[in-house]
């Protein structure tokens, strides 16, 4: 009796053993694939940070190139009324929330509305 208990006993800490190393082994898996995770995630947010560094930095030489020259009150000015238009504001709640004429607002637009004139023809593709 005595050595059917001691030896359930030793057959309990050598599965304790096993399992706790299967356990660990399974946790550095687990840790290594977020660490790849990781890493992959600060690359591509780096990548997308360097591309757009140099889509600020192409503006910057088109806005020179054109004779542009705001300052950047100006810049975010612009940004935000072209942003507002695009969420389909109105020329007026645009000119409330700006605090300007909404004629203002129309002379900044107005390079970036498409003309809807005309109408279309029946053979067009």
């Amino acid at each position: 009796m005595l050595w059917t208990l001691a030896g359930l006993f030793g057959i309990s800490i050598i599965l304790l053993v096993i399992s706790i190393s299967r356990t660990s082994r399974a946790a550095k898996a687990e840790h290594n694939q977020i660490d790849l995770i990781h890493i992959s995630t600060m690359k591509e947010i780096n990548a997308i940070q360097d591309s757009i560094r140099n889509i600020e930095l192409d503006i910057e030489v088109v806005m020179k190139e054109a004779g542009v020259q705001l300052s950047s009150e100006d810049k975010v000015f612009m940004r935000d009324v072209l942003d507002l238009a695009n969420r389909n504001y109105s020329n007026e709640s645009i000119a409330q929330m700006k605090q300007v004429s909404v004629e203002e607002i129309e002379q900044i637009l107005a390079p970036y509305r498409t003309l809807q004139e005309g109408r279309k023809v029946a053979n067009e593709n």
